[in-house]
């Protein structure tokens, strides 16, 4: 493909501007379509990026022939069927994190994305983090090796708002949504399989239904261990952050930034062409699509994670 790659974005909030944000500096990259739930709000993002054509109909949008790839940052319980929607009207689909909230959904975009050929990427943003990306060079050069992953994601919602603060129209989880990130990643950067997992949660919130508090752990096939404690109950620094405990060195990743063990800041601005983990997340999918290739995060290489995520949900007994 040597013409412009005509981008659809659906989700119009907070993460759906990043995106939009991203893609403006991405040579050879049109976005021609905003889908949103709020009419108004989406015709007034749409102008602010210059985007033509707004609704808050998908189908309208995968109807347009001139589309060729769609982004999805939509609620999760959207993702699966939006995927395949995309991938059925013959359009690349990148789909924000997580793929599903239930493993048959993730299975199944995977084998569509199979039947078709298309690319249909996860985003996966930690696999494009500069700070995780130092990391995974020095692993395949054979300059570090995980020995302990210990990761914390934290957060503040004892009510259904978004980052915005903003109510939800639906309810975030602990396992399928932000237990993903570190499940996946502790695969990517260690090489490995998950030959152990295990978990234990919570109370559930006594409106919303989910745990509030989670903590899961896990054995890599080379050994390797990771703790990660989830929880909304937070009141304090909230994100994630990532303790990569090795043979030669100790590093801290909080999100695009990276610290050694004693919290003296690494320089990761050479680590890729640019220090936003959206950015490269969004250039692999354009550059998969133009160079007819798989992505990094594709459908298929993130799908382990989705069945680890089914291993664990089961334990629960959900």
């Amino acid at each position: 493909m040597d013409r412009t790659l005509n981008v659809a974005l659906a989700g119009a909030g907070a993460f759906g501007i990043k995106h939009l944000e991203s893609l403006a500096k991405i040579d050879g990259v049109r976005v021609v379509s905003l889908i949103g739930r709020d009419p108004a709000k989406t015709r007034l993002v749409a102008q602010r990026h210059g985007i033509r054509h707004a609704t808050v109909d998908l189908g309208e949008s995968l109807a347009m022939p001139e589309v060729d790839a769609v982004i999805l940052c939509t609620p999760t319980p959207l993702h699966a069927g939006q995927s395949l929607a995309c991938l059925k009207a013959g359009k690349h689909v990148q789909v924000e994190i997580p793929l599903a909230d239930s493993l048959a959904d993730a299975e199944a975009v995977a084998a569509l994305a199979r039947e078709t050929g298309l690319v249909a990427m996860c985003g996966h943003t930690r696999r494009f983090n500069p700070s995780h990306r130092y990391v995974w060079n020095r692993v395949r050069a054979g300059q570090f090796n995980i020995q302990q992953m210990d990761v914390q994601t934290y957060f503040f919602r004892r009510t259904n708002l978004n980052a915005l603060g903003e109510p939800r129209s639906w309810t975030d989880h602990l396992l399928w949504h932000h237990a993903a990130h570190t499940v996946d990643l502790f695969m990517y950067q260690t090489g490995g399989e998950i030959v152990q997992a295990n978990v234990l949660q919570g109370p559930r919130h006594p409106l919303l239904g989910i745990a509030m508090d989670m903590s899961i752990q896990l054995k890599c096939s080379t050994g390797a261990l990771c703790t990660l404690s989830l929880s909304f109950n937070n009141d304090g620094p909230l994100g994630s952050f990532f303790r990569y405990i090795g043979d030669t060195a100790t590093y801290v990743a909080r999100y695009d930034d990276l610290f050694d063990g004693r919290d003296e800041k690494i320089d990761v601005s050479n680590v890729d062409v640019s220090t936003n983990g959206i950015e490269l997340q969004d250039r692999e999918f354009v550059a998969s699509i133009l160079e007819g290739r798989e992505p990094r995060a594709s459908v298929a290489s993130v799908l382990p994670c989705y069945q680890v995520l089914g291993e664990l949900e089961r334990q629960l007994g959900a």
